[in-house]
C-alpha cells in the first residue's frame, strides 16, 4: 500500500511476474506524449515509467525502496535525461516535482518485493519477518511481538477485513511468550494450526493476516491518502491522476478522495463560505477493471481497479484526512507494549 508498484500481485505471497497491471488503461487515461513531465509514484520494477518513457514524456519515477531504485539505474542511465529516479515515500511527490501533467500510482506491494525471501513479506518461502518497504522502522515483527492482543485484533480486522481477528491476536499474545515470532514460516504454521483450514478454503488461513501487517508496518492508507493530496499540489490544470488499487480500502480512499475534489459542497445561506469552494479535479469516468484478455494472462490483475481524474486550475484544498474515513490505530512508531 503505500508504496505499490506497476507490476503484478499475489494476493497470499507467492512468486509473481513483473507485469505492469492495466498498463494500456493506465496509458490511455495519463496520455502521456512529447515533451510532458509525468512522475511514477510508485516506480517498482519499472513497468510504467517504460510504457511513458516510450511514449516521448520526461518522469520522474519515485520509489522508498532503495533496492528499487538500484536496480532502476540502467534505465536511467539509458533514458538520455528523460528519467530522474527519486528515493522517497511517494506522499513526499510534490516535494520533488512541480506542475507536472501526470502523476500515475499503483499501490500495494510489488513482485520483486514479494520475490525476495529475506524481506519477509512472502511466507510461501521462510525470510525474517520484517515486510518493511522502506527497508527502516519497525519491522512486522516489531508488532506482532510488542502489541497487545487488542491493537493486533484492531490492525487484523480492519487491515486484513480478518473474520477471526481476535482469535488470532489471542493466540499471538501467548504463543510469543514462550517464543517470538521471528520468521515468516512461524507467523503463517502458527495461524493456521490455531483457525484451521478447510478444503475448500481457496487462500492460506493467514493471508489476510500478512496483508495487514504489512498495509500497517508501511502505513500504506496514509501514504496513499497523503499522496493524493500531493498530487493535487503538484499536478499542473489539466493534468491527470490515474490511481490503480488493488483492495476496496484502498480504492475506497482514492473513490472518497475524486469525489471529494471532483464536488462543490451545495449553497447554504447558513454556510454561505461553502460558495468559495471550488472544484480541483474533473472526474474521468468510473472504475475501470482488467480485460477478460488480461486477467486470462494475469489473474492476479483481477482484483485491479483504475480510477483517474484531471486537475482543474483551482487552487489545492487543505488537508482533510476525515474524508476518507480511517479509524484510529496504534502508532506503528510506538510498537512498545502498552
Amino acid at each position: 500500500m503505500m508504496a505499490g508498484h506497476g507490476d503484478d500481485h499475489h494476493a497470499d505471497g507467492g512468486p509473481t511476474r513483473h507485469i505492469p497491471v492495466l498498463l494500456a488503461e493506465v496509458l490511455a487515461a495519463l496520455h502521456p506524449v512529447e515533451g510532458e513531465v509525468h512522475v511514477d509514484g510508485t516506480f517498482g520494477a519499472g513497468g510504467y515509467t517504460k510504457a511513458i518513457l516510450q511514449a516521448g514524456a520526461s518522469v520522474v519515477a519515485i520509489d522508498r525502496d532503495p533496492d528499487a531504485i538500484v536496480a532502476g539505474r540502467a534505465l536511467e542511465s539509458q533514458s538520455g535525461g528523460k528519467l530522474r529516479l527519486v528515493q522517497a515515500p511517494f506522499s513526499s511527490l510534490d516535494e520533488h516535482v512541480d506542475q507536472v501533467d501526470g502523476v500515475v500510482l499503483d499501490i500495494g506491494v510489488s513482485s520483486m518485493q514479494l520475490d525476495q525471501a529475506e524481506r519477509g513479506f512472502s511466507f510461501r518461502a521462510d525470510g525474517p519477518l520484517d515486510m518493511r518497504m522502506a527497508q527502516a522502522g519497525a519491522s512486522a515483527a516489531d508488532v506482532v511481538n510488542r502489541f497487545k492482543s487488542g491493537d493486533l485484533a484492531r490492525i487484523f480486522g480492519f487491515l486484513g477485513e480478518e473474520r477471526h481477528a481476535g482469535r488470532i491476536a489471542r493466540m499471538i499474545e501467548s504463543r510469543r511468550e514462550k517464543k517470538p515470532f521471528e520468521r515468516t514460516l512461524d507467523l503463517a504454521d502458527a495461524i493456521e494450526t490455531h483457525i484451521g483450514r478447510a478444503p475448500k478454503d481457496k487462500i492460506h488461513p493467514a493471508t489476510r493476516v500478512f496483508q495487514a501487517l504489512r498495509i500497517y508496518v508501511n502505513d500504506e492508507l496514509g501514504e496513499l491518502a497523503r499522496a493524493l493530496f500531493a498530487a493535487e499540489r503538484a499536478l499542473k490544470p489539466g493534468g491527470r491522476l490515474v490511481v490503480v488499487t488493488f483492495h476496496s480500502l484502498e480504492d475506497r480512499i482514492v473513490k472518497r478522495f475524486i469525489t471529494d475534489r471532483s464536488s462543490a459542497p451545495s449553497r447554504s445561506r447558513y454556510m454561505p463560505e461553502l460558495e468559495a469552494i471550488a472544484t480541483t479535479f474533473t472526474k474521468a469516468g468510473g472504475a475501470v477493471g482488467p480485460s477478460d484478455a488480461e486477467t486470462a494472462v494475469n489473474p492476479r490483475a483481477r482484483s485491479a481497479k483504475l480510477r483517474a481524474a484531471v486537475r482543474t486550475a483551482v487552487a489545492p484544498r487543505g488537508e482533510d484526512f476525515s474524508i476518507f474515513g480511517l479509524p484510529k490505530l496504534p502508532d506503528v512508531g510506538q510498537s512498545g507494549e502498552r
